[in-house]
């Protein structure tokens, strides 16, 4: 069972999700706003967050930087459930540290799909390694302190980002599709999942680490294929 906070400000969306998921055996907590999501999150530590982006006051994505920057709750899984569909607006909520994005409306057994392969991912943790870093020319990732630096300075990035650099780097020259991406670092069953997702954090990652995104060296695409991180970038 997994505590998931519901944050929107709809109040049928709200009692609709909330009775799904706890049908699915799953806590829940309902929050009608931002503010009150961020303060029901210093007394209960959550699983997972729902968020919506369209309330009054604060949207979802001054929510999701507001979480992202409190340790406490820094890797706390966020899925952002909204009508907000356009291209410019999932590139926003993955800006802001969003895991995973999906529209309404949609079909609730992909949210269900959905909600546990990312509660799969953070509960899985990360496997231990012979050593805790790993170099990939000037990339230097921490596995243990969950840490990059590139060209000797610190970057951060959020705990999807990070997760899917790891899974790179650990496998530099490999060239890896945007499916094994969704099942690997996502956790998605086969045949779920929507490669947009792995694009808008692939871009994100290009935007932290690379000297120019617009010309990746680091993280390359091989047409048709997928992605890989370069073996060789000295």
């Amino acid at each position: 069972m997994a505590c998931i906070f519901v944050v929107d400000d709809e109040p049928d969306a709200t009692w609709a999700l909330e009775r799904s998921l706890i049908r699915q055996g799953h806590q829940v907590v309902v929050a009608s706003s931002g503010p009150q999501a961020l303060e029901l999150m210093q007394f209960q530590r959550p699983d997972l967050v729902i968020l919506d982006i369209i309330m009054p006051g604060m949207d979802g994505f001054e929510v999701c930087r507001r979480i992202r920057a409190n340790p406490v709750i820094a890797d706390v899984p966020i899925l952002f459930v909204t009508a907000k569909g356009e291209v410019n607006a999932r590139i926003e909520g993955f800006k802001a540290g969003g895991d995973d994005y999906l529209t309404k409306p949609f079909d609730i057994r992909e949210l269900h799909l959905r909600v546990e392969a990312v509660l799969r991912r953070s509960k899985a943790g990360l496997p231990e390694e012979p050593t805790s870093t790993l170099v990939v020319g000037p990339l230097s990732l921490d596995v243990h302190k969950h840490s990059v630096m590139v060209e000797g300075k610190n970057v951060y990035l959020t705990p999807m980002e990070f997760d899917l650099l790891l899974r790179l780097m650990r496998h530099p020259g490999e060239v890896f599709s945007s499916e094994r991406l969704l099942q690997e670092v996502w956790g998605y069953p086969p045949g779920t999942g929507d490669p947009a997702t792995v694009r808008w954090h692939i871009k994100n990652l290009r935007i932290k680490i690379e000297p120019d995104p617009t010309n990746p060296t680091y993280i390359r695409t091989v047409p048709r294929y997928g992605y890989t991180a370069s073996p060789d970038l000295s």
